[in-house]
């Protein structure tokens, strides 16, 4: 295993070890509200703290970009072409109502690429890994997209608008427009376990709109390394800017795009 990933996996496994001992005491958890509909537990910001020291320790002079602490340098101060991204507790909302469905996402990007990727599910204890050019794994074991053939019968992840509902419609368009076809479509509440999901082969494709770097920088790595594609609504790579994703097996991902793209294009949501 790559050193990277062997260190955020430390760094996960020890977040996990915080949200596991906190899940039966979630009613006397200090919880704050950071906009609509969002909001971060005492669990969050300690869990990421102990992400950061790990990294921090091994790593020292690589910088970071983690959700609830925002970005800072490495230790000697200076700006790093290597920056961790980090979400310390992805599913918050899930995880305040006892919903087993949340994860721990930490990515590492050398200058706009990213390199390593490690997504860790402590209910069920999956860990799934990814170093560019190495391929994923799904607790030590290879994964691979689903060969599903297009969009008809294929089970797709999404993510509700839920912080900002400016775009509602134009969500709803798309939703309506891929449910059709599609087998079903699922709303779990994790961007970074649908992406990890996908690079496993249990669901066919996933979008979302104005998601978040640490959501996704970790999971579009894995999904990449297990097969996938993964582009913005243009079809380009602007994905950790926009916030903007489409990630599929390789033929599932064309129709996807198609469609999405033709919505999107008709609410005029692309600038």
């Amino acid at each position: 295993m790559h050193p990277t990933v062997n260190i955020a996996v430390r760094a996960a496994r020890a977040a996990g070890d915080i949200i596991t001992r906190n899940m039966d005491r979630i009613d006397r958890l200090t919880v704050t509200k950071k906009r609509n509909n969002d909001f971060v537990s005492e669990v969050d910001n300690k869990a990421e703290a102990a992400i950061i020291d790990v990294l921090q320790q091994a790593y020292p002079d690589y910088g970071i970009l983690a959700e609830e602490s925002g970005t800072r340098n490495g230790i000697g101060g200076d700006s790093s072409e290597f920056q961790w991204i980090i979400d310390p507790l992805d599913g918050t909302t899930n995880f305040l109502h006892g919903f087993p469905q949340f994860a721990v996402s930490i990515a590492l990007k050398h200058r706009d690429r990213l390199e390593t990727g490690v997504i860790y599910d402590p209910v069920t204890q999956e860990l799934f890994t990814a170093a560019r050019g190495e391929g994923a794994q799904l607790n030590g074991k290879k994964i691979r997209v689903s060969g599903h053939k297009g969009i008809a019968g294929a089970l797709l992840g999404t993510g509700f608008p839920y912080h900002d509902q400016s775009y509602l419609d134009t969500y709803l368009e798309t939703m309506k427009a891929l449910m059709a076809p599609a087998a079903g479509i699922r709303r779990p509440g994790s961007a970074a376990l649908d992406l990890a999901w996908l690079a496993a082969g249990r669901i066919d494709g996933f979008w979302e709109f104005n998601l978040n770097a640490w959501d996704i920088a970790a999971g579009i790595l894995i999904v990449r390394e297990a097969g996938g594609i993964v582009t913005d609504f243009s079809g380009n790579d602007n994905y950790l800017t926009s916030g903007d994703i489409i990630a599929a097996s390789p033929k599932v991902f064309p129709e996807m795009l198609k469609v999405i793209n033709a919505c999107v294009k008709d609410s005029n949501y692309l600038k």
